[in-house]
């Protein structure tokens, strides 16, 4: 005979994962959940490669487990499911830590430690943390390839890079350009448009702003401004960057906008001025109170200004008028003579500001198109090698010469600073980690205001609360800065992308496709490909020095061919080796000749580390070098998922690639066609929302709230995380991460779960029953209640996959959660408890043992996705007793995990909906009775004579009649009467339930509310009967209106959703002995539970008399007492010696029970 089924007292469920883990490992149960599958159809999943530099948290649980859930799910629908991880391993991540480690700089690299050595502590620095990667990633139960990880860091991986850039070179995509672009000086490089766009990036801060006056020189041009100006005339022009105003070359006005000039006083200097600006903006700065106030009226100290609008005319006429360099440090490196004149410029607007744009063509992308235009020239100088260079260097600090100019003016003006500041100290932003609490700290920006102050060339300065871009990595603030960099043309693919987007991708939530992600597309630019730095993927193209001709190499084998061209012409001495390293600084050695025989140099640039990133489809596979076939059939990803902040990231870099690659990749164009693919990278993609606290904040180490998975998970047991992870709330909203909801979740779902099993192993182990595959009681021969729970179980199924394949695990866990909690334990098992405790084996017992023993196979199936270890454990548990069998009879249960099985398909033929609309109404109608109960302080152990049940139609009659023994069993009530609901015994009232109201109707709330207060008693059945009712020109559903029933004399009343239940509250002397039995059963039973006896052991119980009623229940009820108790015999006495007290809660018994030897 088969063995028994296991029994545990109580579990560790950390222990079960650890245990579960070990069995893993010895079967290769991962290993075999993929070879076993070999032939069937794909399922492409793409791991999103982390980096091992940084140990990881608990929102890598998060993302993980939403990763695992749909590849275990696919899996065992039949898919063969290959994961294969992966390392991110190059990038500013990397470097900037190894930079800390060593304490150097960038600008020490190459100096004080050679590139080579930087280079190598960077591999060896970004493995750092892999081993509590890996340990993570088991313990949690998240089954990718550890064994044969792509690394971005390695030969073949840049090789296919190489390959995708050289594709894009060939079609046009990839120029070269010198524009103004994101460059932080914290990192040492440009940054990509995505890269600026990574959540929190954006800061809201406080800087100084000012209106500076740029003095206007008079000439013919200007002439008609200084027909009546009292003093000096300016153009008043606005910024939040007064860092930016030494480099002033052109001030931008709009042509057709309105611009006055007004007569007033400097508030800082009280000098006569006669200013230009926008007629739009005049009341931003000059108050109207102030209006009539004269001129010649002011004086010092006057707080009230006066201003005089002497002249209005148009930007137009503007255009072309000379003006002082507000801050004559330096002159531009040429074309001095056209620079400091008023331009027009498209994007001048009056929204803010004074309706003219002071223009740095050095910082400013809008500035540098509309200065080159108007032929106005940077304000740039040479650098060392005779190369321009702006007014501020990659430290973003100010050149010496500005510096110098600076400090003079801080000494001139007094000027206090919280150290003495030298030539090379002006830094534009606080990159030196500055006291920024110092009461005498200021920045660059302020110290500028200052000094325009006192030499009249301020008109306004104050606070100025913006969002301003910060690195993603360091928080440092980012320049707007002219580079030199190589793109990337996404612009030229933008239309496809948007449409890709709209009509390939299903995105998890869908409103981060349309919105987040899709926003993002429409508002695409060109891709900065370039990075300054040393440790990445380097930039494949050489170019001679006149920038005349150049190459873009695309694979290793074309690297050694033109590699031994330039041996030939004498520009290198050998060839390569095989194991030649392709990073810095050996690739920057390589010297190639052109076709005239030019020496051609590397661009010395390195490559977005996104791009490595999001390369990955095609170089995990090293394509298209190798494994052609294995990428045409994993190509496009069925499934992604990272969290939010990679919409902009990898989910970005992943599209535009494979967009781009669509329309110049012949090899991919091939592939796209015969897989049906418009162009994606990926099919469906869920989008990770954040992991907070509990309190919704995010988690920091200086807050002392990170929640460490590595105590987490043996604190708990990785399926209690997954599962509360999952189940609280969808992964794309934020997750508040409370322990509380952990120990909920255990003691709710896993311990509900866990004593169904316990249960079913009890009985089943006393009764000696086994699961026998080819043997099960037919499904005509089930109770209404079997075939309810079995019903109950094929719309599990079917809800559970359908949450599956639409990528919604929440609503799977939580369809599992209901069925276990409210159906399998709450309602069947109770209901049936005495199906396993009585007599012998039966086919009536047989059936009630089948189908639990199927409910909870089912179940624990279903749930193995989100909880594999449980799972596992569960599935063993049920069968490794019959494992042998069922392999010679090659049924279902022949796979020695759960993991190996077929998913179950749902015997649609079982669902009986009449019977379960049947059990919801009992069950309902129990809900209502207890409330009863419970209200009139009423236990369930004492018997109640009556249930008075108002019928609606005959359908709900026939309903409540086919399981009215289970409602009677169930609530402890002898009878149920049926009464047509129109006789008028139960009085209904009704009310409008305002919270739905409200929101739905608002200003007509009121009126709704009168029409439902006026509702007869036929509007009352009629809404109960059909759940909608038209009446005054409202259309009303049942939830707009609450229904309430009146208190029959000697009934109670409850009412919810259209159901009404009265209940006879009277208890007789009969009814009153009977539960006087009851509870005195649950009271020996009690006492048996705390003598630790078994079910089957035999006892004597002795009860010494106390009053009438009491002692004729215990006579009267003798043997139903003995029959649940397991008594042999029940005996009344006068008196009885070394009893135990027990408490009848209206009485004290003394009871004594000794067990049969």
């Amino acid at each position: 005979m088969a063995g028994k089924y296991q029994e545990f007292k109580e579990l560790n469920f950390a222990k079960i994962a650890s245990e579960i883990l070990d069995f893993w490992k010895a079967k290769q149960v991962f290993e075999k959940s993929v070879s076993n599958r070999e032939g069937a159809q794909t399922f492409t999943f793409y791991e999103g490669p982390p980096s091992a530099n940084g140990t990881p948290g608990i929102h890598h649980v998060m993302a993980r487990t939403v990763k695992d859930i749909f590849c275990r799910y696919k899996t065992l629908q039949g898919f063969q499911v290959k994961r294969k991880g992966g390392w991110d391993t190059h990038g500013l991540p990397v470097e900037l830590q190894v930079e800390k480690q060593l304490g150097i700089t960038k600008d020490d690299i190459g100096k004080k430690i050679s590139i080579e050595e930087y280079n190598q502590k960077c591999r060896e620095t970004v493995m750092m943390y892999k081993d509590q990667w890996d340990d993570l990633t088991m313990k949690m139960g998240y089954w990718v390839d550890l064994e044969n990880p792509y690394i971005t860091y390695e030969k073949e991986y840049i090789e296919s890079l190489w390959w995708i850039l050289k594709q894009f070179y060939n079609k046009g995509l990839l120029y070269k350009g010198y524009t103004i672009q994101p460059y932080s000086p914290s990192d040492g490089t440009g940054l990509s448009s995505h890269e600026l766009n990574q959540p929190g990036c954006y800061k809201e801060v406080k800087d100084t702003s000012i209106v500076a006056q740029f003095k206007v020189k008079r000439d013919a041009k200007s002439e008609f401004l200084f027909s009546a100006p009292k003093g000096d005339v300016f153009v008043l022009a606005w910024t939040t960057t007064p860092w930016t105003l030494p480099s002033n070359t052109a001030l931008a006005v709009g042509e057709k906008i309105t611009y006055v000039q007004v007569n007033t006083y400097n508030a800082y200097t009280h000098l006569p001025i006669s200013v230009v600006m926008a007629k739009d903006l005049v009341g931003k700065y000059f108050s109207e109170k102030n209006k009539d106030l004269k001129l010649e009226d002011y004086k010092k100290g006057d707080k009230a200004v006066p201003f005089q609008v002497v002249q209005e005319f148009t930007g137009k006429q503007l255009v072309g008028i000379a003006y002082e360099q507000l801050m004559p440090y330096l002159l531009p490196a040429y074309d001095a003579d056209k620079a400091f004149r008023v331009i027009a410029g498209d994007f001048v607007t009056t929204e803010d500001g004074t309706g003219v744009v002071h223009t740095s063509p050095t910082f400013g992308a809008d500035d540098f198109r509309v200065a080159k235009q108007n032929g106005i020239p940077g304000l740039t100088v040479k650098d060392d090698a005779g190369n321009e260079m702006p007014t501020v260097d990659k430290k973003g600090k100010f050149i010496n010469v500005i510096g110098e100019k600076l400090k003079e003016g801080v000494a001139k003006f007094n000027i206090k600073t919280h150290k003495p500041l030298n030539a090379d100290d002006f830094y534009v932003k606080n990159y030196t980690d500055e006291d920024e609490n110092h009461p005498d700290y200021k920045t660059t920006d302020v110290i500028i205001s200052i000094i325009l102050k006192e030499e009249n060339k301020a008109f306004d300065v104050r606070k100025y609360e913006h969002t301003y871009p910060h690195s993603w990595r360091t928080d440092k603030p980012v320049l707007y800065y002219p580079l030199d960099a190589w793109f990337i043309k996404t612009t030229a693919v933008k239309d496809k992308m948007v449409k890709l987007n709209k009509d390939e991708i299903n995105w998890k939530p869908e409103s981060t496709g349309t919105g987040r992600f899709g926003n993002w597309l429409e508002n695409l630019v060109d891709w900065n490909l370039s990075r300054s730095r040393y440790w990445g993927t380097p930039l494949p193209i050489w170019r001679s020095k006149d920038g005349q001709e150049e190459i873009c190499i695309g694979s290793i084998a074309e690297l050694n061919t033109e590699v031994a061209k330039a041996v030939k012409a004498g520009l290198m001495k050998t060839e390569l080796a095989k194991d030649f390293d392709l990073h810095r600084p050996y690739v920057d050695d390589i010297v190639l000749v052109s076709s005239t025989g030019q020496a051609m140099y590397r661009e010395p640039d390195l490559i977005d580390v996104w791009f490595d990133s999001g390369a990955m489809p095609y170089a995990q596979w090293h394509y298209p070098f190798e494994n052609k076939d294995i990428f045409a059939k994993s190509y496009p990803a069925d499934f992604i998922a990272e969290g939010v902040d990679q919409t902009r990231g990898w989910f970005f870099t992943l599209h535009a690639i494979a967009a781009m690659l669509s329309e110049s990749s012949d090899e991919i164009k091939a592939v796209n066609k015969q897989v049906g693919n418009g162009g994606v990278a990926f099919k469906n993609v869920i989008s990770n929302g954040l992991v907070l606290d509990k309190n919704g904040e995010k988690m920091s180490k200086r807050k002392g709230n990170v929640v460490n998975p590595f105590e987490a998970l043996p604190k708990y047991g990785a399926d209690i995380v997954r599962w509360y992870m999952i189940e609280n709330a969808p992964p794309w909203d934020n997750l508040k991460f409370d322990m509380d909801g952990i120990t909920e979740v255990q003691r709710r779902f896993f311990g509900t779960l866990m004593n169904t099993y316990s249960f079913f192993a009890l009985y089943a182990n006393v009764d000696g029953f086994v699961k026998d595959e080819m043997n099960n009681v037919p499904h005509n021969n089930l109770t209404h209640l079997d075939r309810w729970i079995i019903s109950k179980l094929q719309s599990l199924v079917i809800e559970t996959t359908k949450a599956y394949e639409e990528y919604e695990p929440t609503r799977a866990a939580r369809a599992i959660q209901d069925f276990v909690n409210d159906h399998l334990s709450n309602w069947y098992v109770r209901l049936n408890r005495k199906r396993f405790w009585k007599g012998e084996m039966s086919e009536d017992k047989k059936a009630a043992y089948e189908t639990l023993y199927t409910c909870l196979l089912v179940a624990d199936q279903l749930m193995s996705p989100i909880a594999p270890f449980y799972a596992e454990w569960l599935y063993k548990n049920l069968t490794d007793n019959i494992r042998d069998r069922a392999v010679a009879n090659k049924t279902p249960l022949r796979h020695e995990s759960v993991h190996l099985t077929d998913l179950v398909k749902p015997e649609t033929q079982l669902i009986d909906v009449e019977l379960e609309k049947s059990m919801e109404y009992a069950q309902r109608i129990c809900s209502l009775v207890h409330s009863i109960r419970k209200n009139a302080k009423v236990k369930v152990r004492t018997p109640l004579q009556r249930i008075l049940l108002p019928v609606l139609d005959n359908a709900f009659a026939n309903r409540i009649k086919s399981v009215e023994e289970i409602i009677l069993a169930e609530v402890n009530v002898k009878h149920i009467e049926y009464i047509d609901d129109t006789s008028g015994i139960v009085v209904k009232k009704v009310k409008p339930n305002l919270p739905k109201l409200g929101k739905q109707y608002g200003p007509k709330m009121k009126e709704v509310s009168t029409v439902i207060s006026a509702f007869t008693k036929e509007d009352i059945a009629a809404i109960e009967k059909q759940g909608k009712l038209s009446k005054d020109g409202f259309d009303l559903v049942l939830e707009d209106v609450l229904i309430s029933s009146e208190d029959i004399p000697g009934w109670s009343v409850a009412s919810e959703a259209g159901l009404t239940v009265a209940l006879d509250i009277t208890i007789t002397e009969a009814l009153k002995k009977e539960g006087i039995a009851r509870d005195f059963v649950n009271r020996v039973q009690n006492i048996r539970k705390d003598m630790g006896l078994e079910i089957l052991d035999k006892i004597n119980i002795e009860v010494e008399k106390d009053g009438e009623v009491v002692t004729a229940a215990l006579t009267e009820f003798k043997e139903y007492i003995s029959t649940e108790t397991q008594a042999l015999s029940l005996e009344l006495k006068e008196n009885l010696g070394n009893a135990t007290e027990v408490d009848m809660d209206e009485f004290m018994l003394k009871v004594k029970v000794s067990v049969k030897k």
